[in-house]
């Protein structure tokens, strides 16, 4: 198939440099800590180079970064759910509306959930071409990032991941704009994939 499935929005580009943070004790680099890019007037045009996005670094590139890893993105829907088990586990939160790229995300997208996006499908923007290669896999970054200990736990029984992009066709992507999904060969969806390796950890 080549003709385009559906369309998304791409909310908010977020990137990091990478730095140096106490978790668990440890002085660990990480550049999980993504914020927003903004501009007074529009939004900032952000260029997307075969191993990321201008102005973002990855820490640990065995886990996040390379040709086939280089830029994160996250469903917007699942910051609801974020939003309550992160206050359930901690009550002075319940008020405090997080942050997006908290997630660890550089795009913050809404319209595509794991379920529907498969392996080889790309999210053709107008000036961009990403192509969805494989999902993500919490680590400690993530708990550390979120909180509370149970965050990698929950990210695995919800199997809100989100997914990694390759870059297909380089250029510049700005918030705001849309994206067509054009199909590849809709094997495996993200999802699918997601849930099998957690499976085979835990075997």
């Amino acid at each position: 198939m080549s003709s385009t499935y559906r369309t998304g929005r791409l909310l908010s580009i977020n990137v990091a440099a990478a730095r140096t943070e106490q978790i668990h004790g440890k002085q660990v680099l990480t550049a999980i800590g993504k914020l927003p890019v903004s501009t007074e007037d529009a939004p900032a045009r952000i260029a997307v180079q075969p191993l990321g996005l201008a102005g973002d670094e990855q820490a640990d590139p065995t886990v996040h970064g390379g040709l086939s890893k280089a830029v994160y993105a996250y469903p917007s829907e699942h910051y609801p759910f974020w939003q309550t088990v992160r206050a359930q586990a901690q009550a002075s939160l319940w008020d405090e509306k997080l942050p997006i790229g908290l997630i660890g995300e550089n795009l913050t997208i809404a319209g595509l959930l794991e379920a529907d996006a498969y392996i080889g499908d790309v999210l053709r923007f107008p000036d961009c071409d990403l192509a969805i290669s494989e999902p993500r896999h919490p680590c400690f970054k993530f708990e550390h990032r979120m909180g509370f200990k149970h965050a990698p736990k929950m990210m695995v029984q919800s199997g809100f991941c989100g997914f990694y992009l390759a870059v297909r066709k380089p250029g510049t992507i700005a918030a705001g704009e849309r994206f067509d999904i054009v199909p590849g060969g809709r094997e495996v969806s993200i999802k699918e994939l997601f849930e099998l390796q957690m499976r085979k950890k835990r075997d």
